[in-house]
Formats: structure tokens, sequence, C-alpha cells
């Protein structure tokens, strides 16, 4: 199966800028190997982007499109088969470990799960210690009490452990984490999906306010097309691992070409009003 990217998607390119991009990703690549049958599964295909200094890029598609793959295969956290990728200017498969390693910090991810991203050994307080530990220089910008204000919570949940707190709660020590680290690049995968309504609304809210504080860019994998929306400037649709239309989230919100675009149109609340506008 040939799958090839219709266009590269290039997210608020600004040539006034004189930086690297944050991504740059060229004709990825990413195949697995069927477990039964031992035949090779393509779940990405030629996918190519790039990212400018405080780019918000949705990734938007539904379970098995490939978005999570590529965001995986972004930070070097998960395989490729083929492709290039570039963060802040470095080609990935020209770093050697020591450079990997220095590069790291610059890109975190929040994951879908919370909870499982937490040591369930560690408090709060000790899990801020061992990053502080790691990136001494780089952590000291903000005390706990300060960084755990920045994402709503008091100062008490310190001495919490993982099982002490709630989804939501959680969710945001680990948005804390990301933030103690400085990062040029956050990398969000489904971090709302498992949480209630009214949660879902402040992580959100919370996520858009720590990148206007921080000037990080973000890439956010999401199903959920009106959470992109509400987020993103700039929104990717992902199809059977290839990408059916990509833009400015205005501009594929209002007029969408692909015709799966247009069913997750359908799902989103007030869409037939806003395409008849």
């Amino acid at each position: 199966m040939t799958s090839t990217s219709p266009e590269t998607s290039h997210v608020g390119v600004d040539s006034s800028t004189p930086t690297w991009p944050v991504l740059s990703i060229t004709d990825l690549v990413v195949e697995h190997r069927r477990e039964k049958t031992r035949d090779l599964f393509r779940a990405v295909g030629g996918v190519s982007l790039t990212m400018q200094p405080g780019d918000t890029l949705g990734v938007v598609g539904e379970s098995g499109s490939g978005k999570t793959t590529l965001a995986m295969a972004a930070t070097g956290l998960g395989p490729r088969t083929s492709g290039r990728i570039e963060l802040l200017g470095r080609d990935l498969d020209t770093l050697g470990k020591r450079q990997l390693r220095a590069l790291r910090p610059e890109v975190q991810v929040v994951f879908q799960d919370p909870h499982g991203s937490l040591d369930p050994r560690q408090s709060v307080r000790s899990g801020f210690r061992e990053l502080r530990k790691l990136q001494p220089k780089r952590t000291s910008w903000i005390s706990d009490t300060a960084l755990l204000e920045k994402v709503r919570l008091g100062p008490e949940m310190l001495n919490r452990y993982p099982h002490q707190l709630s989804g939501g709660q959680a969710q945001r020590v680990c948005i804390a984490r990301a933030l103690l680290m400085r990062p040029r690049l956050i990398v969000a995968d489904e971090p709302t999906s498992g949480l209630d309504v009214s949660v879902q609304a402040d992580v959100l809210d919370l996520l858009r306010e720590s990148l206007a504080d921080s000037g990080a860019s973000m890439l956010f994998i999401s199903h959920d097309l009106a959470v992109v929306q509400n987020l993103c400037s700039h929104v990717m649709v992902m199809l059977h691992g290839e990408v059916v239309e990509a833009g400015p989230t205005a501009s594929v919100l209002s007029a969408p070409r692909h015709d799966y675009t247009r069913k997750l149109l359908d799902a989103m609340p007030g869409a037939r009003w806003r395409e008849k506008q």
C-alpha cells in the first residue's frame, strides 16, 4: 500500500523570525508487523509537517488513524520505518546518546492516563525533587508551591501520592511536571479524554494559559475536533495513517475539503450552522 501526505503542513510560518522550526517531519513512515500473520501494517504513511515556535497543531482522527503513532515517533519515543525528524533544527538520526539526552528536556509529553504517568511510590513533592536533581539549572526558575499555583493546585498537594489525587488533579500534576522543564514543545496525547466534561474544560483552559505564559509550541492529539477547535490554531486530519486535510483550524472548519473531515464536523454541535455561514 502506498501512502503519501497530500501536502506538507506548514503551520504558522513566520518568515520574519530567524529561528529553526520547533518540529519538522518529512515523509514519516511507521510500519508494524502483525503478531498473528507477521505481515506489515502501515500505521503512518508519508506524513510531513512543520511547526514554528508558538504554534499549536491539533492532530485529529478516529482510533487507529495513526495520530498517536505519529506523535510518539516525532518525540523519539516510538519507532519509525523511514523519514526525517528534526527537533529544534537537530536531525534525530545524526545525534548520539548524549546529544539526545540533552535535547529531551526541550520536549515534554502529557499522556492520556495521568495516574499511569506518575510513580505510585512518589509523592508530588518527590516527583518534583527528582526532576530538579536531573536538571537543576533548568528547573530553578520556580518553587514547588508556585508551580502548583500555576496549575491551580494548593500546596497541600505536595505531600499527596497519585492514588490520593483525582483524575483532574493528577493531570494537573503531569502538566506541572512538564512546565517545570520549560520545554520548547509540549506533546499532549488525548490529555482530557478520561476526565469529566467540566474537568476537561478546566484542563484545556490550563493548557491554553500555560502556552501563552511560556511561549511553548504544542502538538495536541485528539479524536475530538471540537476540542481542537477551541485550543489549536492549526489542525491536521488523519485517516488510516495518512493526512487527508490540513491548515488553519478556522479555514478547515468553515470549508472542509475531505468527506472524513465533514464527517467529524457533523459530530460537532453547531457544525451545520457554521457551514451555512
